[in-house]
């Protein structure tokens, strides 16, 4: 039996009035995956339980069959295991993500934050940015008098680490669930122990906004990365093993640190593909040959997609439904064809790990729909995979568990 999970990342969504009142999932046309839900199960399940943040620090460490409530302790320390980058005891992770402020006449705390990735900035342009902080003797007098360190990566989501780190009582705030609102109110806060973090936002700042980096993007009609932005912030994580739980090994296939982060400290296979962005512009073909050859080699791959939330992130509404769409032309509707070719049983659990809604392009932790579909049944449900499908369907109040039902625990 070859056990598959696909996470469409934040395509779930409520009604949009430019789509005539459907959703996103509702508008796309998905006739692989409907076909698997009609054939399967669909129901609804709370993969983000409150009080913690609605996002996938938290979804997708339940869906992996970890319970957030006992094991999140920051969305940072995860992204680190994926990275490789140590953190020691009273050490605190942080993401650093490279922002866009807008370009106004006004002091910065009244200015609007437009992007919380630069334009989706990413490579040489990445570092280059990063680079003109660290050089600069200011920002890097700053970073050690706070003991902190700026690990460089080729992406908008950088990653910090404080040593003798205490953040308790600050608040911090995910910059992808405020865009177009003034950021003053948006920085860190709560604790005189945030004034570090917001003094080195506004250096940040003020050091990026005319350097040349930004006015190069600038000049080529991009998003220029004027500031950084910290946030899900947690000391280090530890997770129980994969095969300890389940009885299987397998691999975890996405272009996201969060996901390889999980699959390492779960002892699954972290699989980068070549041209995986998190964007529309991701390698599908890529994807789908990895996936394939790891579902060849283990019983169970994951397979995640970050480009429908990225696309509401960005306010890019025909995007987010391209995005659900190529998830099924591109990747659902080939693997499948490959897996009923070569003769496999197998069981899909397919679903979003949160909402990410298109009227406020944030988070929403309300219950996500999803479809379990085996080959060797049909339920004869007859529904299509869509949000109201999930609520006529089965409740999974403790998403944790959805693993127990891929693999008939």
């Amino acid at each position: 039996m070859k056990y598959l999970l696909v996470i469409g990342d934040g395509m779930a969504d409520a009604p949009v009035p430019q789509l005539g009142g459907l959703t996103p999932l509702e508008k796309a046309s998905i006739p692989a995956i409907d076909r698997l839900a009609r054939r399967g199960v669909v129901g609804s399940a709370v993969n983000c339980p409150p009080p913690l943040p609605a996002g996938s620090e938290t979804a997708i460490l339940s869906i992996m069959g970890c319970d957030p409530r006992r094991f999140f302790t920051g969305r940072a320390p995860l992204e680190c295991a994926a990275s490789g980058i140590p953190l020691a005891p009273g050490d605190g992770a942080f993401r650093c993500n490279l922002v866009t402020f807008e370009d106004a006449d006004a002091p910065l705390e009244r200015k609007r934050l437009l992007s919380h990735s630069a334009g989706s900035i990413g490579g040489e342009a990445a570092l280059e940015t990063v680079a003109a902080l660290l050089d600069n003797p200011r920002f890097a007098r700053a970073m050690a008098e706070a003991r902190m360190e700026l690990h460089p990566l080729p992406a908008f989501r950088q990653l910090a680490v404080q040593h003798e780190c205490d953040f308790s009582g600050v608040r911090f705030v995910p910059p992808h669930d405020h865009l177009g609102e003034p950021c003053g109110p948006l920085f860190p806060s709560g604790s005189p122990r945030a004034e570090p973090y917001r003094a080195l936002m506004a250096l940040a700042h003020e050091i990026l906004d005319r350097h040349p980096a930004a006015e190069k993007r600038r000049a080529a009609g991009k998003l220029p990365a004027n500031g950084i932005w910290f946030w899900a912030e947690g000391a280090a994580a530890a997770l129980p093993d994969f095969r300890g739980q389940y009885g299987l090994g397998g691999a975890v296939v996405s272009a996201v640190p969060l996901c390889h982060g999980i699959a390492a400290l779960r002892g699954l296979e972290p699989v980068e593909v070549e041209g995986a962005t998190g964007e529309l512009d991701t390698n599908f073909p890529g994807k789908l040959e990895a996936a394939w050859d790891k579902l060849r080699q283990y019983d169970f791959v994951c397979l995640h997609l970050e480009a429908p939330d990225e696309c509401t992130h960005n306010g890019d509404l025909a995007g987010k439904v391209q995005a659900i769409e190529w998830l099924d032309s591109k990747l659902v509707g080939p693997l499948i064809a490959r897996l009923e070719a070569a003769g496999l049983d197998h069981r899909v659990l397919l679903l979003s790990d949160h909402l990410t809604l298109t009227a406020t392009r944030g988070h929403d932790g309300g219950p996500a729909p999803f479809l379990l579909y085996d080959s060797r049944e049909d339920s004869g449900n007859g529904l299509p995979y869509t949000e109201a499908a999930g609520k006529a369907g089965p409740f999974v109040e403790n998403g944790s568990t959805l693993l127990d039902l891929l693999f008939q625990k």
